[in-house]
C-alpha cells in the first residue's frame, strides 16, 4: 500500500486487523531477554554501553550490509534489478538472504519520485536485508508524521527534496514489508559491486537519506 505526500485521510484504516490500533506485547522471548540481560547487569557481568554496542552494529552494520549487496547488484545488474522489482522476496535469496518476514516489495527511486518506508502499525521492516530497525522507525512520532507531511520529516533528517519531486509513503505490515531501491549516485559508472555497496546506507534504503 502507498500513500502520497498530499492525500491520507484514510491512511489509518489500513491495519484495522489488529482492532486497537496498538503493537503487540512482547512476546515471551523478548521478555526473558530483557530480563536475562537486566539480571547479567546487575551482576556485573556485561555492561549495558556493550550490549548497545552490538545492537547498534546490527542495527547500522551487519544488517544494512545485506541490503546494500542487493542495491548494488541491481544497479550493476539491469537482468537481476527487473526481477528484484518484480518479486523482492525472490530475487534476495538469490544473494542468501530471506525468512519468514512476509512479502518483499522492493520500491524504485527515480529523479521525479522519492520513496519513504514506514510502518504505522508497530514496527514492521525487512530485517533479512536491513537488519534491526533503527529507534526512530519504531516511534510514534515518525510512524504518525511521515504520512501526513513527509517532506518536512525528511527534511528534518537532512533531506530536503526538491518540490517537483514525487513523495510515495509505502507503509509495511506483517504480510507485506518495502525497502528501497535508491538512484545510483552519478559518477559510480565505473564501481564494481563492493564498491557501489559501500555507498549504500540503511537510511538509503529506508528512504530517508540518499546514498
Amino acid at each position: 500500500m502507498s500513500t502520497h505526500d498530499h492525500d491520507h485521510d484514510d491512511h489509518d484504516h489500513e491495519h484495522e486487523h489488529d482492532g486497537g490500533h496498538h503493537p503487540a506485547p512482547p512476546s515471551e522471548v523478548e521478555v526473558r531477554a530483557r530480563a536475562l540481560e537486566q539480571l547479567l547487569t546487575e551482576k556485573g557481568v556485561v555492561q549495558p554501553a556493550f550490549v548497545d554496542a552490538i545492537v547498534s552494529s546490527y542495527e547500522n552494520d551487519i544488517g544494512p550490509m545485506n541490503g546494500a549487496r542487493v542495491v548494488a547488484r541491481a544497479w550493476s545488474d539491469a537482468a537481476y534489478k527487473e526481477r528484484l522489482l518484480a518479486d523482492g522476496g525472490a530475487a534476495i535469496q538469490e544473494l542468501g538472504f530471506g525468512g519468514p518476514e512476509g512479502n518483499l516489495v522492493v520500491v524504485e527511486n527515480q529523479p521525479g519520485v522519492h520513496n519513504v518506508v514506514v510502518c504505522t502499525l508497530c514496527s514492521c521492516y525487512p530485517w533479512p536485508v536491513l537488519g534491526l530497525p533503527p529507534l526512530w522507525y519504531k516511534s510514534a512520532a515518525y510512524r504518525s508524521r511521515v504520512v501526513r507531511e513527509p517532506r518536512a520529516v525528511l527534511r528534518e533528517m537532512g533531506l530536503d527534496l526538491a518540490p517537483e519531486v514525487e513523495v510515495r509513503v509505502w507503509d509495511s505490515s506483517a504480510e507485506v514489508r518495502y525497502m528501497v531501491l535508491p538512484e545510483r549516485p552519478a559518477g559510480s559508472e565505473s564501481l564494481g559491486e563492493d564498491e557501489l555497496a559501500k555507498l549504500v546506507t540503511r537510511d538509503a534504503m529506508i528512504g530517508t537519506a540518499r546514498p
